[in-house]
């Protein structure tokens, strides 16, 4: 009896391995260091990096009713500062739909802001005139 369990046993064990080895396979398809498609660091559109203090930076640039970046997911931990550089050719607004909300208002010109999320999530930072996603903070 114990030659047909190990039969029937047989096709469960590979299935298993097979599938084992496919969710492994995703994590090292990618070379060591290089970060995911949807990363922001690697769009020549927006500067985002890390300082020594442990902060991230992006630059935002507005001209008229286009604002670059549009739509970037950037990566941040939870409490991680993030400074946003504005270049504006008129004043604005922007908001951060956090827990709790937070507005960053700007002038014409360049100006820096820091905001700070800290609560994990994916985290909208746009702008309602005109309405464009800027952002989409993701905080692990």
């Amino acid at each position: 009896m114990s030659g047909r369990v190990l039969a029937r046993l047989t096709p469960v064990v590979l299935v298993l391995a097979v599938s084992l080895t496919a969710c492994g396979d995703d994590d090292t398809s990618s070379p060591s260091g290089s970060s995911s498609p949807s990363s922001s660091s690697s769009s020549p559109s927006s500067s985002s990096g890390s300082s020594e203090s442990g902060s991230a930076t992006v630059s935002v640039t507005r001209e008229g009713d286009t604002f670059t970046p549009n739509g970037e997911r950037v990566e941040l931990a939870v409490g991680q500062t993030l400074v946003l550089t504005i270049d504006s050719d008129e004043p604005g607004e922007l908001h951060v739909h956090s827990t709790p909300e937070q507005e960053i208002s700007y002038d014409e010109g360049t100006s820096e802001h820091e905001i700070t999320i800290d609560r994990p999530g994916v985290v909208e930072v746009e702008s309602h005139d005109p309405d464009i996603v800027l952002l989409q903070l993701e905080v692990r």
